[in-house]
Parts: C-alpha cells; sequence; structure tokens
C-alpha cells in the first residue's frame, strides 16, 4: 500500500491542477455523491448544518471556504464577500443552543489574492484584515492555512502581520517541510500563538520537504514537542494513530492538561476516533470545507492516503452497479 501511495499519489495530485479533469468531475452526479463524505455542501447553510450536527455529538468545528489561486482581485473580494456571509451567518446561528464557541473560520490567502501579479500579498493581508476584524467583532477565531512550500515566506509574513492586532489568530505549519522545525521554534517564543500542525498535503520537492512517511512523522512527533513545550496552544492536525498516542504523554512531559491543546481531524475522516477522543473529555476540531470549488480539496485528499481512493473507487463502483 504504501509503494501504491509513493506512485499514485503524483499522479493524483497532478490531476488536481487539469482543468479538464476538474469541470468533469464537477458535472459528473456519482463523484459530486461521493464528494459529500468530504464535502458538506456548497452552501453556508449546508456548512452550518453540518456544523449544528458536529456540535451536537460535542466536537468543535472550523469552517473553510472553498477556493484557491484565484487569478484576479475581483474573485479575491468574493472570496472575502463568502467568509463575511458565513461569519454572518454563524453569529445569527450561535443564539442556538447547538452552536458554542469557540468556533473558527479557516482560510487560504490564494483565495484573497496573495498570488496576483500585482501587490498580491498587499491585497490579501487586507482582505484577511477585513475578515479578521468580522471574526472579532463577533468572536470567532481564524486560521490562516498553510499551501505549497512556494508560500510560505509570505504566508508568515502575513500572519507576523496580522497577529500585532489579532494575537488569537492561529497559523498552519506543515511537518513535512524540512523547515517547520524552526518555524515551530519562533512560533513557541512568539507568546500564545495557536498553531495547527499537520503534516501536509502538498507534492513537494525532496530540497524542501520529507518523502519517507516515517520520516515525516518523525518530523511531525519533533515539531510537536517544540510546540507543547512552548507558548502556544497546539492543534494536533493529525488521523495517524502514531501521532494520536504520543499525544497525552507529550502533553504530560509539557505539563498541559485537556484545556491546554486540541486534537483536529478532518470533515468525514476517521469519524469514529474524534467521538471516542471527544467522548473522553478531549478538545477535538472537526475541519469543515464548503463551496462550489471543491475539487483541489478533494483531489488532494484522495492523495494523502491511498484508503481514501480506494473508499471513493468503491462508492463509484458501487452506486454505477445500483
Amino acid at each position: 500500500m504504501e509503494v501504491f501511495a509513493r506512485v499514485a499519489r503524483p499522479a493524483i495530485m497532478a490531476a488536481g491542477r487539469r482543468d479538464g479533469l476538474r469541470r468533469t468531475a464537477e458535472r459528473f452526479p456519482l463523484t459530486r455523491d461521493v464528494v459529500h463524505r468530504f464535502v458538506p455542501g456548497e452552501s453556508v447553510d449546508d456548512a452550518l448544518d453540518a456544523v449544528v450536527r458536529l456540535r451536537d455529538s460535542g466536537r468543535l468545528v472550523s469552517i473553510d471556504h472553498l477556493g484557491e489561486d484565484v487569478t484576479d482581485a475581483d474573485a479575491a473580494t468574493e472570496n472575502v464577500h463568502a467568509y463575511l456571509t458565513l461569519l454572518d451567518g454563524l453569529a445569527r446561528r450561535d443564539e442556538e443552543p447547538a452552536i458554542v464557541r469557540p468556533l473558527e473560520v479557516s482560510l487560504k490567502l490564494s483565495a484573497l489574492g496573495q498570488a496576483l501579479a500585482r501587490d498580491g500579498e498587499k491585497i490579501a493581508l487586507e482582505n484577511a484584515h477585513t475578515i479578521c476584524e468580522r471574526a472579532q467583532r463577533i468572536g470567532v477565531w481564524v486560521t490562516v492555512d498553510a499551501e505549497d512550500h512556494t508560500t510560505t515566506d509570505s504566508t508568515l509574513s502575513i500572519v507576523r502581520d496580522l497577529r500585532t492586532e489579532f494575537g488569537w489568530l492561529g497559523t498552519v505549519l506543515q511537518a513535512h517541510l524540512k523547515r517547520t522545525h524552526a518555524d515551530c521554534r519562533e512560533f513557541a517564543a512568539s507568546g500564545a500563538a495557536r498553531i495547527r500542525l499537520c503534516k501536509g498535503a502538498y507534492h513537494e520537492p525532496m530540497s524542501v520537504a520529507y518523502r519517507d512517511r516515517d520520516d515525516i512523522t518523525d518530523s511531525y512527533l519533533r515539531c510537536l514537542r517544540v510546540l507543547m513545550a512552548g507558548d502556544t496552544y497546539p492543534m494536533v492536525a493529525s488521523h495517524d494513530p502514531a501521532v494520536i498516542a504520543a499525544v497525552p504523554a507529550l502533553a504530560t512531559e509539557s505539563g498541559r492538561g485537556r484545556d491546554d491543546f486540541e486534537y483536529q481531524m478532518l470533515y468525514g475522516i476517521r469519524d469514529a476516533e474524534q467521538r471516542r477522543l471527544a467522548d473522553a473529555g478531549n478538545h477535538v476540531r472537526v475541519y469543515v470545507p464548503f463551496g462550489v470549488q471543491w475539487y483541489g480539496y478533494f483531489v488532494r485528499r484522495l492523495a494523502e492516503r491511498p484508503a481514501n481512493l480506494m473508499f471513493f473507487l468503491r462508492a463509484l463502483a458501487e452506486r454505477r452497479g445500483a
């Protein structure tokens, strides 16, 4: 299975960049039905309904409006408006008992204009600031997602600027990048940073990233030890049983209780494990993506684990035979 993953992952990620395949997948009803395992829907109401179900089971949420790599400023502005609409919806729904703070939204800076040729970083910073202002007003957290390694310096620069005003702002670091241990040390010393540590969903070159599964897991645990020992709120974003099993000892070693960190997992993946951790009294946050631009996100989920790809192929076969 590991050999299959190494061979299949680059091909799957390449498929994620092909517009023709994306358009076909988005029109294919069978594909869209299976996608709902990972993406609950396309509208704000779809996302909020998923939030209610998760909150009823004792889990926290982080909501992501899908969209990335925008090519013009107008598209970036549309994404900002989508987040403001989402935040307004959360503010209205937060009056209902089923939704309890701390709510969170996640955002990708490339969806806010980061990659634009003219003033992209400045535009992304301004757009993210607008979202953070609205989020702060209604008591919702924001976490800035990580993307491929070419964006890391720009993303962390924007995060540092935003944290001068929004100290609660979270960011994502990817353990498969060789630089991340040093980034963890920086944020661990920066004061109360919320850091979501994930393994990484992008196919990166060996010059900047670990590619072997065991090396990535080792890097993850080394980075997590730094975050646990530092002045951070670690968000353990992993489905790996080895990582999850190591967390209690690392927390104890650092003198942390259950309120001092949280587990994070993706919507639709290892739901029983999410419930087990929550039932044991841990904070468990589920990353809930929604929106019409689900294709890139879906492809990355397939590429991350061969089991996801096999699930998708089995589901398609079952639906074709129905």
